[in-house]
């Protein structure tokens, strides 16, 4: 970031707290206090009305405001993800809040950046309560994602599968991107397969975009695929009571498995989960087995046993 864009964004951050410390400046920018301390003397000779205050911060004069903020296509899309995963994680009221709050900004959107948030709204999609990361994934390829699809451009990437572990280039057409299970899925034609496919974002090994443009209308929208999805992969409720000291061996991949809720019950956790395969969600708990009792389906308890025959047998040998 240049100086000048740093001065901008200073100014935009005294505006959104009543004070702040010279350090949370240092540690938001990444440079030194000393570099803080010039830039609030630039801004102050510029008739920047800048209080500070030894050991407490800096804050503007009361009633001081910028002009309308302008904001980067980047910002702007990231409006929309925003939306996407609070409208599934807030209670209805402050749910109701937040979107009135996010009206307003984008009422001052240029036109440019309101005709590429309408784009790609309905292309963007969070699928379950449940979907809010645990923790915070570094990715650089999704803001790349979001740049295909609002720029209706093709990409360019060599993609690792999970099983097998097997990796390939590919060109892709992207149409959309949802979020389930804690992490972020681009749909997209390949034009390697020729048909179209679900790719995790974060197992791109690399991604570029490429100055091709695609005919987005052939394509079938994201709602048609993910419908289309639901019906191929149906999903399984799986309920499993978990002892209680057991549940930090859960914790990290939990949303993985599909959960949904949890409710204690005196020493035990009754825990709800929904996943499309029995096999795998069996194969994922199997070390757990003294610690959790399976409540249903009753599939995956016949399942339990066949899997603890067959781990005796090659035992024996």
């Amino acid at each position: 970031m240049n100086r000048i864009d740093r001065l901008t964004a200073i100014l935009t951050h005294l505006q959104s707290k009543r004070t702040i410390r010279a350090v949370e400046l240092a540690e938001r920018f990444g440079v030194s206090l000393r570099t803080i301390y010039r830039d609030v003397r630039a801004l102050e000779e510029t008739g920047v009305p800048i209080i500070g205050e030894a050991g407490q911060g800096y804050s503007l004069v009361e009633g001081y405001r910028l002009p309308p903020v302008m904001f980067t296509k980047q910002e702007a899309l990231a409006f929309v993800v925003a939306e996407k995963l609070l409208e599934k994680s807030m209670d209805e009221e402050n749910s109701r809040f937040y979107k009135e709050a996010l009206y307003k900004i984008k009422a001052i959107l240029k036109s440019e950046e309101k005709d590429l948030v309408g784009r790609v709204d309905a292309q963007i999609q969070v699928i379950g309560s449940n979907s809010v990361p645990t923790q915070k994934q570094k990715s650089k390829n999704f803001q790349k994602v979001l740049e295909g699809i609002s720029e209706r451009k093709v990409l360019f990437g060599k993609y690792t599968t999970f099983v097998p572990q097997q990796s390939s280039e590919r060109k892709l057409e992207p149409i959309g991107i949802y979020h389930h299970y804690s992490h972020w899925y681009l749909i997209a034609y390949c034009r390697l397969r020729k048909d179209y496919r679900t790719f995790r974002v974060d197992r791109f090994d690399q991604l570029l975009v490429l100055e091709e443009n695609f005919v987005l209308g052939k394509h079938p929208s994201i709602q048609e695929f993910l419908d289309q999805l639901s019906d191929e992969h149906q999903l399984h409720q799986i309920i499993l009571m978990v002892k209680n000291e057991g549940l930090k061996y859960l914790q990290t991949q939990k949303y993985n498995l599909g959960f949904v809720s949890e409710k204690q019950i005196g020493d035990e956790t009754e825990m709800v989960f929904m996943n499309s395969s029995l096999q795998y969600f069996l194969r994922c708990i199997v070390n757990m087995t003294d610690m959790i009792r399976i409540v249903e389906p009753i599939e995956l308890k016949e399942n339990l046993k066949d899997l603890i025959e067959d781990i005796k047998r090659i035992q024996e040998f």
